[in-house]
């Protein structure tokens, strides 16, 4: 059906069912309670009044509930694209407020625009070049680029210095100017933070300690003796306006955005994966190129910025029992009632309890157990998940994550250039062929070798498959015969097809038969479309290694 391919969310809530209603209101408000701190905090990172981050959550959110295809994801601010949009904005503003909103849409808008064009033309493989450890790695440069940009509101001074390293040296620096009735309420603001999670779970942890610092200052007058506020939050929900922009500035923000884009979409696939496997669902990549694209562009012509997938927003929703994405629209409706009847109190919020939400944002982005996990398992992994952080806090989130991609391309590339081989034996007891290198007491047959090469024969390793086929025949003392494995072949070129009849020839010259065994697939058309397969002759092409085998031993036994 059109409707369910294009739009799946408003598929789903066509069918809605009754029951449903119940389970999706108080995920839609247990949501909305999380959301609104966050969306508050997440604007100070992008250099926005605290109401643009609510702008970032309303029409978004109604938005991919109608087009997105995951019944659990939330969408909405993020800490990693909403540090990589300041960072693009800040320069091009210079400290001009109305420059920055007008900057943070334009990008925004871009962003979208990307992300749909990347699902017409249906991109979403490029998800799978991000593995696990570069993602794990891109994560924890952006919690340490959030943990050393955000403590100066809980020192109660403004950090300077770009990048990570020169903020945490001004840090430093400047720790005899910690202001301290600021610290205090940074201080209790992260240990309810710490605490409530652990003993009241299914509380909202960010709107509890926000409300509880608000309360605290304003019953305590704490602004007299120097404690931030928030100031008054304009009441009203976003107008509705097209961003106004040149080609001059849109080409500068080009880059920032394709870098924004990406890592937008990597981070809401992760996250809707996750959720949508323990329940059995399905998500199209492509599609989500274009619900994410979609939701972004609503965002920035409400005056929002950037979004993604807000993984603690969709967990609240999962752990709450949400049913459809009916919770997304509840959600915002709720956050569009509090912009326009409830702003007063939003003013007493200290930018110090702000500062302490998004310092454990920081640090749940840093994943030191994975990294462990990884380190294990391959230490390649594990230092080009290092590298990637390294790279996001050193160059910058695209150049770094380009480095760390680039890499593992090239070890992949490696691993195909000389993939594994094996000269193929028979153990006693064992069923099929074994590598005779690791089974020394392995079986063969006099004059017969059998050899297997695990991966596809392409013009940058033709040469090597050929060097090594040769040197597994003068491994026998009394080679008669090359049975070649092609099971593992699952592709080949001319340069591979051109290596193939090169060692025929080679091994002709030299009184050697080559036979080959399991062809298939794409390795197969080549050798037919090619002619190799004719010149073969039928009776060298085999559907087995045992079929081979057989054929060996009567073509021996016919030998005087």
């Amino acid at each position: 059906m059109p409707l369910a391919r294009w739009l799946p969310g408003l598929a789903n809530l066509l069918h809605y069912r009754a029951e449903w209603f119940a389970a999706d209101l108080q995920a839609g408000l247990s949501v909305a309670a999380i959301q609104i701190p966050i969306a508050i905090a997440y604007a100070q990172i992008v250099g926005l009044p605290p109401q643009y981050g609510l702008y970032a959550c309303i029409l978004p959110m109604i938005v991919y509930a109608l087009v997105g295809s995951s019944r659990q994801l939330m969408v909405g601010p993020d800490a990693a694209t909403c540090a990589m949009v300041g960072g693009a904005i800040a320069p091009l503003a210079m400290g001009d407020p109305e420059r920055m909103v007008q900057l943070s849409v334009i990008v925004t808008v871009l962003v979208g625009l990307m992300l749909i064009f990347a699902g017409v033309a249906r991109a979403g493989f490029i998800a799978s070049f991000f593995s696990r450890p570069i993602l794990i790695g891109y994560l924890n440069g952006i919690g340490l680029s959030l943990l050393a940009g955000q403590m100066g509101k809980v020192l109660g001074f403004k950090i300077e210095g770009d990048g990570f390293v020169l903020s945490l040296i001004n840090m430093l620096s400047r720790l005899g100017e910690t202001h301290l009735p600021t610290l205090a309420v940074g201080a209790v603001s992260l240990s309810l933070l710490i605490w409530l999670p652990r003993h009241f779970a299914r509380l909202p942890a960010a709107l509890v300690t926000v409300a509880i610092a608000t309360v605290g200052v304003e019953l305590l007058g704490l602004d007299r003796y120097g404690v931030s506020i928030l100031g008054t939050v304009p009441a009203g929900i976003p107008e509705l306006a097209w961003p106004q922009t040149n080609l001059g500035e849109m080409k500068r923000l080009l880059r920032d955005a394709l870098g924004i884009a990406t890592v937008s979409f990597c981070s809401a696939m992760l996250t809707a994966r996750s959720f949508a496997a323990r329940h059995g669902d399905t998500i199209n990549a492509n599609h989500e190129f274009l619900a994410l694209g979609v939701s972004n562009i609503a965002a920035g012509v409400s005056q929002g910025f950037a979004i993604s997938g807000a993984d603690s927003r969709t967990a609240v929703n999962d752990m709450v029992g949400g049913k459809s994405q009916l919770v997304g629209i509840i959600a915002a409706l709720v956050i569009a009632l509090i912009l326009l009847f409830l702003t007063a109190p939003l003013a007493w919020i200290p930018h110090a309890a702000l500062g302490a939400v998004l310092l454990m944002a920081g640090w749940g982005l840093i994943d030191l157990h994975s990294m462990r996990k990884i380190r294990a398992l391959s230490r390649f992994e594990f230092w080009l998940c290092v590298l990637t952080t390294v790279g996001v806090l050193g160059v910058g989130v695209l150049p770094g994550i380009i480095i760390a991609v680039t890499l593992a391309i090239l070890r992949l590339l490696q691993s195909i250039y000389q993939p594994t081989d094996a000269v193929l034996g028979w153990v006693r007891g064992v069923d099929g062929q074994v590598d005779i290198r690791r089974n020394p007491d392995a079986r063969t047959l006099p004059g017969l070798v059998v050899y297997r090469f695990d991966d596809a024969i392409l013009f940058f390793n033709a040469d090597y498959f050929k060097s090594r086929i040769l040197e597994a025949v003068d491994s026998d003392a009394t080679p008669r015969a090359m049975l070649f494995d092609a099971e593992a072949v699952t592709s080949i070129d001319v340069s591979g097809l051109s290596a193939l009849r090169e060692v025929r020839d080679t091994l002709a010259a030299r009184g050697i038969m080559l036979g080959i065994a399991r062809a298939r697939g794409t390795f197969l058309r080549m050798l037919l479309r090619s002619g190799l397969a004719r010149e073969r002759e039928d009776k060298l092409l085999f559907a087995s290694v045992r079929a081979g085998m057989r054929a060996y031993r009567l073509w021996r036994k016919s030998q005087p």
